[in-house]
């Protein structure tokens, strides 16, 4: 049998929360210790959440040889250096989302990565459930004829300018926060966006409170997004094609997991098993470390991710189109 990878946690996020049960109740991850910097609250967060070892210093956990791998999931300003110094340290990493603002500091936490033989992982979760793969493999087989629109949003009400989430100083707002997965959702349609214009509302934050943004794609496939943080919380993925349309009510955290396929006048709803996305992102990343299985998530989606937020924003700031 395969020994599990023996993973570590840099910083005590509120994200973290979601990943640990599931480390826990995997057979093929080992959840071994817990960096903050502070070693009272480390030792107190390891604790409350039964893991074995607590270090004061993110530094610390680096250097501790027996950890294989790193959760990284610190503010979105953090990913890129910390994934980079993680990898220095031989740690293979899976890093938070966003993995970075800028395609550029994705790109070379990659060829660090590569040239390490390291495991390197965007933590987009919902792309590991049985719910996305099926939206895939329905695409593939022409379930709508050929996709035309895609239409995406994520967004929630949160107006506590010292929350992290709206701090731009490291990187918050809601187009990184939760616009990331309608990128991300669209991008998994539709491929990499040709060109892209964003507007943006800034809040008393001095983050972006509203982001709206539409991107074109080959074929002919153009996608519309919003994402905010500053209206009642929605969260939806749809596919219009020249067929049909799919709908996706909850796609990022598929609770309940369900597709409605509308066409012919009609609609059927398609169901896939209950998973938790965490748990299986873990195991993913796990099993190809060990080479028991290919990652699903690499360089190509974290790199065209990383450059579509980009474009994005500097549409936003400019009021410009921007071509990729």
């Amino acid at each position: 049998m395969t020994a599990p990878v023996r993973w570590g946690i840099l910083s005590t996020a509120r994200i973290n929360r979601r990943l640990i049960p599931a480390a826990h109740a995997s057979g093929r991850a080992e959840l071994v210790g817990v960096a903050s910097r502070d070693q009272a609250r480390a030792e107190e967060y390891a604790r409350q959440w039964e893991i074995p070892r607590a270090y004061g210093s993110y530094e610390a956990l680096l250097a501790d040889e027996d950890i294989e791998a790193v959760y990284i999931s610190l503010p979105n300003s953090l990913h890129v250096e910390w994934s980079i110094r993680a990898l220095e340290a031989g740690k293979h990493v899976l890093c938070e989302k966003p993995m970075g603002k800028h395609a550029a500091g994705v790109e070379e936490a990659f060829d660090v990565a590569d040239r390490a033989g390291l495991v390197l992982s965007e933590a987009f979760m919902y792309r590991h459930n049985p719910q996305a793969r099926k939206l895939r493999e329905l695409l593939d087989d022409g379930a709508i004829g050929e996709p035309r629109i895609v239409r995406a949003r994520f967004g929630f009400a949160l107006f506590d300018t010292d929350n992290i989430r709206l701090r731009p100083e490291v990187e918050g707002g809601s187009l990184m926060d939760v616009g990331c997965y309608c990128v991300n959702g669209s991008r998994l349609v539709a491929g990499e966006p040709e060109l892209v214009f964003g507007s943006q509302l800034i809040g008393p934050s001095g983050t972006d409170w509203l982001v709206t943004g539409s991107l074109r794609f080959p074929g002919d496939v153009f996608g519309l997004f919003d994402c905010w943080t500053m209206l009642p919380e929605r969260d939806e993925l749809e596919v219009l094609g020249t067929e049909g349309s799919l709908f996706l009510d909850d796609p990022w955290f598929a609770q309940p997991p369900l597709i409605e396929l509308r066409r012919d006048g009609g609609s059927e709803r398609i169901e896939t098993e209950q998973a938790d996305s965490y748990l299986l992102e873990l195991e993913n990343v796990s099993d190809a470390i060990r080479a028991d299985g290919d990652l699903l998530l690499g360089r190509a989606d974290a790199v065209g991710n990383a450059r579509a937020l980009e474009a994005l924003a500097g549409s936003a700031e400019s009021g410009l189109p921007v071509r990729l």
